[in-house]
């Protein structure tokens, strides 16, 4: 290999990479609005943690993690991408940011597992990781939110703030489960095709 080919092959590496990486961030606004209709005590149902998983399953950790990234630095930097198109500096002190932040986290989490375990299993088991995550991180912020800095609803409690969770917890054990199964099915099609 020539040093210009070799040197095309990595532009086209890194070129491929801010694609996926903004791809990624652009899926995570749609599933972050798309049913923004819908809030479960103060916590939005959204398909973010699915495309958070996915994100770290087919990106690789460090990759996946870096598109959460900079989806979160965009709705930080203001832009209405957040749940119920909101954004802004000040979602930092929302009671729900701590989702957010997890978010890379669970997508680092995910990448990690399938890279160690590459099987059905390991990829279901990835997505559910991820989702475990993405639960005990967020609502732990949550609850800290309300005690500390945000006005609680009457009687909150930490029992309260698990009560929030239970209502979007099926919808979110199917999407980590199909998140596993998709991911498993799109990785090595996605490698055959960029590799």
């Amino acid at each position: 290999m020539t040093s210009s080919t070799a040197t095309r092959s990595t532009n086209h590496s890194r070129t491929l990479q801010l694609v996926q990486t903004a791809m990624f961030a652009a899926l995570m606004m749609i599933g972050a609005n798309i049913s923004s209709f819908l809030i479960i005590g103060g916590v939005p149902i959204t398909l973010q943690t699915f495309f958070a998983i996915l994100a770290g399953m087919l990106l690789g950790k460090r990759q996946g993690a870096m598109a959460m990234l900079v989806y979160a630095l965009i709705g930080l930097a203001g832009l209405p991408v957040f749940a119920n198109f909101s954004g802004g500096l000040d979602t930092i002190l929302s009671p729900t940011f701590g989702f957010i932040l997890s978010f890379i986290f669970v997508a680092y989490i995910a990448g990690y597992i399938v890279e160690k375990y590459p099987s059905k299993v390991g990829f279901v088991v990835a997505g559910l990781a991820g989702l475990v995550f993405n639960y005990v991180f967020g609502t732990n912020w949550m609850y800290a939110a309300y005690k500390l800095w945000f006005s609680a609803p009457e009687g909150f409690s930490y029992k309260m703030a698990w009560a929030w969770m239970v209502v979007p917890l099926p919808k979110d054990l199917i999407l980590a489960v199909l998140a596993g199964l998709f991911g498993y099915r799109l990785k090595p099609i996605l490698q055959k095709r960029y590799n």
